[in-house]
């Protein structure tokens, strides 16, 4: 388990793109409606994350212990099946454990310490695994350690909905009625500056086997996952700023807010944002508190 307590925060931003769109508004930006500042959940960060790391693995840089549980078609089924052959457990035809005098306890404990074993992202998030409890198993529920809180946009943002063409039909009927081109609409963000928060329990990790390998793994994984995850709708998005505060014991030398409300982000000008250069970010390193050690990994 890891020994210290960890804050930190992420800093990014989006030109001319989408970074996080809302299927219930059309994939518009979401947003705060009340102050329209723009948000992107925490579990489209964790996609990122995961998605580096399925790709680093698949790269051959990660051993063994470094799959991703959640996953784009893939049923998650199938890789419970395999917790349960680690455990010797055979399942009857409602999916129910047969053999009935068998230990649950044991037996819960030993599942749940395989999925974490061999998948990075529950050893890291945790995990919901439903299929188990339907399986009559106590080992559903897996409480990561690190946490990632929602992105908000520092200045309020002005999604836009922009016409486009393409110059290409679909078929020949389509080439009949609408001629040689089709209208199309891509909502963007003309520029936005996003901030995120991140906590790391160490207490937590004893449970999961999260461990400074990890840790580091999850720095570079932060870091390099707006590059690998381009897309036309996403525009162009780039990682800023990945500050990380490292409390000298387990259970942390002060409460994360008050080490986020140190770090400044301020806008010089007044003409709305277009650029990472239009921000100052200032740390007043005096605000500090004992027990805690700063550093900037970007």
């Amino acid at each position: 388990m890891l020994t210290n307590k960890y804050d930190f925060l992420i800093l990014f931003d989006v030109e001319n793109g989408n970074p996080n769109g809302d299927p219930d508004a059309d994939n518009m930006p979401r947003i705060d409606p009340e102050t329209n500042f723009g948000i992107v959940t925490d579990v489209c960060l964790k996609r990122k994350v995961r998605n580096y790391v399925d790709m680093a693995k698949s790269m051959g840089e990660l051993g063994e212990g470094y799959d991703i549980y959640i996953q784009e078609k893939k049923p998650l089924n199938r890789v419970d099946a395999e917790a349960y052959k680690f455990a010797n457990v055979e399942l009857d035809d409602k999916g129910i454990v047969k053999d009935k005098k068998i230990d649950k306890e044991k037996l819960d404990i030993s599942v749940r310490d395989f999925m974490c074993s061999n998948f990075f992202d529950i050893r890291t998030f945790g995990a919901v695994m439903t299929t188990h409890v339907k399986n009559n198993l106590n080992a559903g529920q897996v409480r990561g350690p690190v946490q990632l809180s929602f992105a908000r946009s520092i200045d309020r943002i002005f999604p836009q909905n922009i016409t486009i063409t393409r110059g290409a039909v679909a078929t020949e009927k389509d080439f009949l009625e609408k001629g040689s081109s089709t209208m199309g609409r891509k909502h963007i963000v003309p520029y936005g500056l996003y901030k995120a928060e991140g906590y790391i329990s160490a207490p937590l990790t004893k449970s999961t086997g999260f461990n400074e390998d990890d840790l580091e793994l999850l720095w570079q994984a932060i870091t390099n996952m707006l590059e690998h995850d381009r897309a036309a709708a996403r525009g162009k998005m780039s990682m800023r700023e990945l500050i990380v505060f490292r409390h000298e014991n387990a259970l942390g030398n002060a409460p994360s807010h008050k080490l986020f409300d140190i770090i400044k982000i301020e806008k010089k000008t007044e003409d709305p944002p277009r650029s990472y250069n239009d921000y100052v970010l200032t740390i007043d390193e005096t605000k500090i508190p004992a027990g805690i050690t700063m550093e900037r990994l970007i």
